[in-house]
């Protein structure tokens, strides 16, 4: 049984079945295990190695390679912040630097609510709408700073309402 401090996850043993116990299936694997738990825990990565007979620097070397693998949990709402060249020609430093002050965080954390992690990208293949923001699916482009703090609150809004 792999328990930690404040969860049981049990339910990564039904998704680590459903493969067959073979190395090449490891990167597959992380990829369910974080859509289940929005990252890869600690416990869960023993009990790959554990099935997979590999050695856990092989599975935490696989989990950190990966930029779409995290072993940290992420924020309900993650934001991508574009840098790419025409994203950061457009401004994307001042889009960037307007989250990290309504937000307090820094790119690569979570705030301390779980409503938001930030991320830096280097393209989100919108170059046309520079500077661009996407938070989970949804695309802000010719963002400016003054429209940021509307749709953080707006976002905000929209999980306190479905949390009542």
């Amino acid at each position: 049984m792999i328990v930690d401090s404040k969860t049981d996850y049990m339910e990564s043993i039904d998704i680590i079945k459903k493969y067959p116990k073979e190395k090449r299936f490891t990167l597959a694997i992380l990829q369910d295990i974080q859509k289940q738990y929005g990252f890869i825990p600690k416990p869960v990565m023993f009990y790959i190695s554990e099935y997979l007979n590999e050695p856990i620097s092989s599975i935490y070397s696989m989990a950190t390679f990966y930029k779409a693998l995290s072993l940290k949990p992420k924020g309900k709402n993650i934001i991508k912040v574009c840098n790419g060249t025409a994203c950061h020609i457009r401004g994307s430093n001042s889009i960037l630097d307007e989250l990290i002050n309504i937000l307090k965080i820094n790119a690569g954390e979570t705030t301390k609510d779980g409503l938001f992690s930030i991320e830096i990208v280097n393209c989100l293949g919108a170059c046309a709408l520079a500077p661009v923001m996407v938070i989970n699916d949804k695309y802000y482009g010719s963002m400016t700073k003054e429209k940021i703090e509307n749709i953080i609150n707006n976002y905000r809004r929209q999980s306190y309402e479905s949390n009542e």
